[in-house]
């Protein structure tokens, strides 16, 4: 294996930074076409941007963040996070006791990599399921978890979604709604009902995620829990900064869902593109992904690198030889090494979908000439 630990991703996520960095001074932003669907942005006019000091930010934008977060949440109360991560974090530092369980329902396993570890900082014992039929919630629970829309973009059914809330409020459990795309992917594509409007005690969503907002966390939800929870947030040190807190603001403002709704139809046009010449590749609801598994399946030449090594390196090629950015290159420890291409982003809608498809052919090709030398690989991740 090449990435064998954390502090691997990290330091594969650093070279990532630099050919970017490399590419923009070079060739200028437009070489670059993001196609995470977590680009985010951070939009402010110049009379905002004099207001960003420590104590007047905070007075003056999270006063307005309250307003247009609960339109787009739902719930009682706002809570602006530096990360969806420190969110969650606080949540289970806040409601979840030593010994006490976690239950949690998803799409599709596994869960994102903050909840389990933030369980395991307060002791306390975990479970996930992503069969409804096994999902059961056990006495001493003292949290029920759902994800509305998993790593990989896999969308809870509606229906159970309320199945689990309603078994957890019959036991007055409270639940926690990991809904990071969720909260736009759920509402926009699927024309589901907010987390909060079916009965979620807490939700939060990350702002970067298919919307034009910065990278941190939005929680909605129950006042006297929101409160409970900000607590923790600000013992830690877990708040968004002004900065941030005006760039939610502004996000969700210039938030629309008609660039998910246009990739929407344009993911099958690129689906068929793919498919003359890959077998793996699968539709997401704003796109298409390869998983590690996929992209193993696709190569016939003998290799000692694991799945998801074969992951990171195409997704470096593909960035390095061609501007394109992806979540294994780029992401934080423990993120999905899923390769999507999401054509919800700004800069997919300036791509030529026959155009990409031949990069991406071209990348694969690469790959194949190199998996066979494990230096290599390390030299172009590393």
């Amino acid at each position: 294996m090449i990435i064998e630990s954390s502090l691997d991703e990290v330091k594969k996520r650093e070279k990532a930074l630099l050919i970017i960095r490399d590419i923009v001074e070079n060739n200028g932003r437009e070489s670059l076409y993001d196609l995470t669907g977590l680009s985010g942005g951070f939009i402010a006019s110049p009379s905002e941007l004099s207001l960003l000091e420590t104590y007047v930010g905070p007075a003056i934008f999270e006063d307005a963040l309250q307003e247009v977060g609960i339109e787009h949440m739902g719930g009682e109360k706002i809570l602006p996070l530096n990360r969806t991560s420190s969110g969650i974090l606080a949540t289970i530092l806040a409601l979840v006791g030593k010994g006490t369980n976690v239950v949690h329902y998803l799409e599709q396993l596994p869960a994102h990599p903050s909840i389990p570890r933030s369980c395991k900082l307060v002791g306390a014992n975990y479970f996930e399921t992503d069969v409804f039929e096994e999902f059961t919630i056990p006495d001493n629970t003292s949290l029920v978890v759902i994800t509305g829309s998993t790593m990989d973009l896999k969308v809870i059914d509606e229906d159970e979604f309320r199945k689990v809330i309603e078994m957890a409020h019959e036991k007055n459990i409270p639940v926690m709604v990991d809904d990071a795309s969720g909260a736009r992917l759920r509402t926009v594509v699927f024309n589901q009902a907010r987390a909060c409007d079916l009965g979620a005690d807490i939700a939060i969503t990350s702002t970067d995620k298919l919307m034009p907002g910065p990278r941190g966390g939005l929680m909605a939800g129950r006042e006297d829990l929101i409160d409970l929870i900000k607590v923790k947030v600000n013992q830690f040190g877990l708040e968004a900064q002004p900065p941030v807190v005006l760039a939610m603001l502004n996000g969700i403002k210039n938030f629309s869902g008609e660039n998910l709704i246009k990739s929407f139809s344009r993911k099958d046009e690129f689906f068929d593109i793919l498919d003359k010449r890959f077998n793996n590749f699968q539709k997401t609801p704003n796109g298409v992904l390869i998983s590690p598994e996929g992209l193993s399946r696709e190569i016939d030449v003998d290799h000692n690198l694991s799945d998801n090594d074969l992951a990171f390196v195409l997704s470096f090629i593909l960035l390095e030889d061609y501007g394109i950015i992806t979540i294994p290159a780029v992401g934080m420890p423990g993120a999905s090494a899923t390769i999507r291409f999401d054509l919800s982003t700004n800069d997919a809608f300036n791509m030529d979908l026959n155009d990409l498809g031949k990069k991406i052919e071209s990348s694969f090709d690469k790959l194949l000439s190199v998996i066979g030398d494990e230096d290599k690989c390390r030299e172009i991740i590393f």
